[in-house]
């Protein structure tokens, strides 16, 4: 099945275009450390702010990402915690987020069109997909995404 099979199944199922962004569109349904984390990172402020295109952004994943974890390895402080907090991935005090979640929360600020999901679905490098799969989980309508699924 090749990406002109997704985008006219999409069409034949009457899903728009544009797509509708779910729960808070600010933050992307984001946990609020890992969000903070993101806005404050250079990384995020300062080289990903001048990325403006999709395909600028694809281009900077196949360079950049190297897992699909919230946080670089290492980076987080787990020392101290107890109970259910401690040493759960993604729950704590943080640490350096990773560049995958910054060029995720890029991608919601640039408002993928339907092509351009169904397009990252479908890419040959296996952390553009993976990407797509957080951009449809985090900020889409539970209906389109498992639509997608299907």
């Amino acid at each position: 099945e090749d990406e002109h099979d997704l985008v006219f199944e999409a069409k034949r199922k009457n899903i728009p275009r544009t797509l509708t962004p779910y729960g808070n569109e600010r933050t992307m349904n984001m946990n609020s450390l890992v969000l903070t984390n993101i806005q404050n990172s250079n990384y995020f402020k300062y080289q990903l702010y001048d990325l403006n295109t999709y395909h600028q952004v694809i281009e900077e994943i196949t360079r950049k990402v190297k897992h699909l974890e919230p946080w670089e390895k290492g980076s987080r402080k787990t020392a101290g915690q107890t109970g259910m907090c401690g040493g759960v991935r993604g729950v704590g005090a943080g640490g350096v987020v990773s560049s995958a979640y910054c060029i995720l929360y890029k991608l919601f600020t640039l408002k993928l069109t339907r092509n351009q999901v169904h397009s990252m679905l479908n890419h040959n490098f296996g952390f553009v997909r993976g990407l797509g799969f957080l951009y449809l989980r985090c900020g889409l309508e539970v209906e389109y995404w498992r639509g997608v699924m299907q």
